[in-house]
């Protein structure tokens, strides 16, 4: 039997639907866009999200172990090993493959290189001592300025010196000793490093002189008689050869019928002075 409905028979009272009736146990259609709007993304699936999520969170924020940090500190240190053991032996193998003449030339720079070292050490050495004596300068050089004085003060004869020399003495019994013999004698004596003379009882200095005849000889003017002693300050050593070289001032004497004697002393005193003179004329020349 054949049950058509019609469409129409729904709008007719007394077929009215039930409640449930016609409804789908499937989910509901999407509503439609409106017109002109743009469509909504896609949703991320929950695979995908939940992928991003547990990566995001396996890398921040990081999790390192005590081990882990262990085991870095000992791979650095040992990479950091192997590093200095590489340079290490890449610098000894460039020095042992060198030509002589390269390893000569470094060995030279070192050197030189020490030597500059070394001079400016000795001349911030010698910087530190003048600055620390610096207060004793002046004190320095007064005393540099007495001892030049004293030294010129002997040389000029206006000052009394002792010292290492000899004593020579010469008898004239016939009278035959001249003036140019005594002046030969001092001038073999200075020659010889005498550096203070007196004859009896005369210093003997720069413009000294001889005069007289056999017999009466004077000494800057003041008469000396025989015997004549020189006192002279020096060298002993040299002065006594001096006066016995062959054809020297012994031998010249001897000839004359006089004698000389040379005795050495461990300290003669040269006590006779001159007055110190002004010159009238002369002037010193230093500013």
């Amino acid at each position: 039997m054949n049950h058509e409905q019609n469409p129409d028979d729904a709008q007719q009272p007394g077929n009215e639907p039930r409640p449930g009736a016609g409804r789908s146990s499937g989910p509901l259609p999407a509503e439609a866009p409106a017109p002109g709007a743009a469509p909504p993304p896609p949703a991320p699936s929950e695979e995908e999200v939940s992928g991003r999520q547990r990566l995001r969170a396996g890398l921040w924020p990081p999790r390192v172990s005590r081990a882990q940090l262990i085991v870095a500190l000992l791979l650095f240190v040992l990479g950091l090993g192997l590093a200095i053991q590489v340079r290490s032996n890449s610098d000894n193998s460039a020095l042992r493959g060198a030509r002589q003449e390269d390893l000569v030339r470094i060995l030279d720079e070192l050197d030189n290189r020490t030597q500059r070292l070394e001079d400016e050490k000795q001349r911030l050495d010698d910087q530190r001592t003048e600055l620390e004596n610096s207060s004793d300068q002046a004190e320095e050089a007064r005393k540099q300025t007495l001892e030049k004085e004293r030294q010129l003060g002997i040389l000029a004869g206006t000052v009394a010196a002792h010292g290492p020399g000899i004593t020579l003495t010469i008898s004239d019994p016939v009278g035959a000793v001249e003036p140019d013999m005594l002046l030969d004698t001092i001038q073999e004596l200075r020659a010889a490093g005498a550096e203070a003379i007196e004859i009896d009882g005369v210093r003997v200095v720069a413009n000294t002189y001889f005069s007289g005849d056999g017999g009466e000889l004077k000494v800057d003017g003041r008469k000396i008689e025989a015997p004549y002693e020189f006192k002279v300050i020096g060298k002993p050593q040299d002065l006594e050869p001096a006066l016995n070289i062959p054809g020297g001032v012994v031998q010249t004497l001897e000839k004359e019928q006089a004698t000389a004697e040379v005795t050495r002393a461990d300290d003669i005193v040269v006590d006779a002075l001159r007055p110190a003179k002004q010159p009238d004329y002369a002037r010193s020349s230093s500013r």
